[in-house]
């Protein structure tokens, strides 16, 4: 297997990061530093920026219901962070982020050429959300929320919005700006006082309970690998850009 791609589905980085990393000196195999192309098997050792890295075995992917005061981060150091929580049987990495105040569904997995791909920006890959805000909703609120909103030097792109009764609605993004559904709010006079994601591509919350994890069904898996797989028109995995952060 190549060295990036090895490096890749082990869930350190993308192939493209990889690419950077071999170039620049900090990848090591069996104590020889590494040059692009080079092509390892499992047995090899393999050392990035000075930690070993284990080749993956069973690619595993989790739906976890994250309760809110969860940090998505794999820093283990930080208190109260996923990958303790979840406490799975081998390391998993959540794909993108849901920011500690919201609840609702993150994915997990050890294959990271999978994560890079749901991850890149440029293929509108849908995430849904439910929102509750502070007061009434008007008009004018849901009309611009559609039309985008003007956040962090830019304007969010147009999106789906569906208002469910008098404070909250279902909003549909195709990007993650940091905190961009807040930061939407925010903009427009209102502050959200709950949020859960419901959906990822075809990935839902649906028979999930609060706090609770399970694998994906092999007909989700599949149909997720579909969706990455058609859209990822590249030989290689271009670097992924941190999409999840509402």
């Amino acid at each position: 297997m190549r060295l990036n791609k090895y490096l890749s589905d082990a869930g350190v980085c993308s192939r493209r990061e990889a690419d950077r990393q071999i170039e620049a000196g900090k990848v090591l195999v069996n104590g020889v530093v590494a040059v692009l192309g080079t092509q390892v098997e499992a047995t090899d050792s393999v050392i990035y920026n000075g930690k070993r890295v284990t080749a993956v075995g069973e690619k595993v992917i989790l739906a976890v219901y994250k309760p809110a005061g969860v940090e998505c981060t794999s820093a283990t150091e930080v208190q109260d962070n996923i990958v303790n929580y979840v406490s799975y049987k081998t390391r998993l990495y959540p794909v993108g982020r849901l920011d500690k105040q919201s609840e609702g569904l993150i994915l997990m997995t050890n294959d990271g050429e999978l994560s890079n791909g749901i991850l890149k920006a440029r293929y509108f890959h849908e995430k849904e959300y439910i929102v509750v805000v502070n007061k009434p909703l008007s008009r004018e609120f849901l009309k611009h929320m559609r039309a985008g909103v003007p956040i962090l030097d830019t304007v969010t792109r147009p999106c789906d919005v569906e208002k469910l009764d008098e404070r909250s609605f279902k909003i549909i993004l195709t990007q993650g700006l940091n905190r961009q559904i807040r930061r939407m709010c925010e903009a427009l006079g209102y502050e959200v006082l709950n949020l859960k994601r419901t959906r990822v591509l075809n990935v839902t919350l649906e028979g999930l309970e609060y706090g609770k994890w399970r694998h994906l069904t092999a007909d989700e898996e599949n149909a997720l690998r579909a969706i990455v797989s058609k859209n990822d028109d590249s030989a290689y995995l271009k670097e992924a850009v941190d999409f999840d952060d509402n």
